[in-house]
């Protein structure tokens, strides 16, 4: 390695350092430690420098953004109880609120389902142990369900607003098999769900997407919500930048096929 190189990852790694300092509060990094009882210190400062020092400080989606779509995706993952906790707490640190990362795991719900949303609440529950539970009520801005007390009714206009006619041609491509299966995602996921405060449109677009990326097994619905996160103000650098984020957590197989549907949808546009 030249001394150029060398100094770029010493370089990468103390910004690394300190901003995962900044996210988990505390003067050392567990990981570090980690690393270093098996030997692997280079390792471990390797993944600080490339991950907390480069991929955190890229452009297009902050710092608070950016902790809600690692809540989502360990939460769609099922299996980072303790990472999801670290997260939790960063996303705090950041400026997120509870509520936030609340909404967050139950908006991933309809997605990855409800035994890995009970999990990720609990380890929710953990992290939030010993804080304060006041949190100012967030200012509901204009929505287009605003009065509308039909659960249907409320959801149809709900997904009118994020998916438009995307989302009527899944329903409709329901009716001759499964037509209750159609009205549960309208009524509930969209009617009850999406109509929550405390997220607006835009972050429950980006969860939905950081949760389909780290499921794996959901690029068409990728795709619909890649198309509805732009449909309610979100941009193409917030996907590919969501996309790269999270291959540090889903994997680049699940980035790879995430950023080809993202190339297609945008082409589409």
């Amino acid at each position: 390695m030249s001394d150029v190189q060398e100094q770029d990852r010493s370089a990468s790694f103390a910004q690394g350092l300190k901003l995962i300092q900044q996210l988990g509060g505390v003067e050392r990094p567990a990981v570090l430690d980690l690393f270093e009882s098996i030997g692997e210190a280079e390792f471990g400062e390797q993944c600080v420098g490339l991950i907390y020092g480069d991929v955190y400080h890229r452009p297009g989606l902050p710092l608070p953004e950016r902790q809600l779509v690692t809540v989502a995706a360990l939460t769609a993952l099922g299996y980072a109880g303790s990472q999801l906790q670290f997260h939790a707490k960063a996303a705090l640190n950041v400026g997120c609120t509870r509520r936030q990362l609340v909404e967050a795991v139950i908006h991933v719900s309809s997605f990855a389902g409800f035994p890995a949303t009970l999990n990720a609440l609990t380890a929710l529950k953990a992290a939030f142990e010993g804080l304060p539970e006041d949190e100012p009520a967030p200012k509901q801005a204009a929505v287009p369900w605003a009065g509308i007390e039909d659960r249907y009714e409320r959801g149809l206009a709900a997904m009118k607003a994020v998916d438009g006619e995307a989302g009527e041609k899944v329903a409709a491509a329901l009716a001759d098999i499964a037509p209750d299966l159609a009205r549960y995602i309208i009524e509930f996921t969209f009617g009850e769900v999406y109509t929550r405060p405390h997220l607006d449109l835009r972050r429950r677009e980006i969860v939905t997407i950081a949760a389909c990326i780290a499921l794996g097994t959901a690029l068409p619905q990728l795709k619909v919500h890649i198309h509805g996160l732009l449909n309610v103000g979100g941009t193409e650098q917030e996907v590919v930048e969501t996309v790269l984020h999270l291959a540090f957590y889903c994997g680049f197989p699940a980035a790879l096929n995430a950023i080809a549907a993202a190339r297609e949808v945008f082409a589409q546009r």
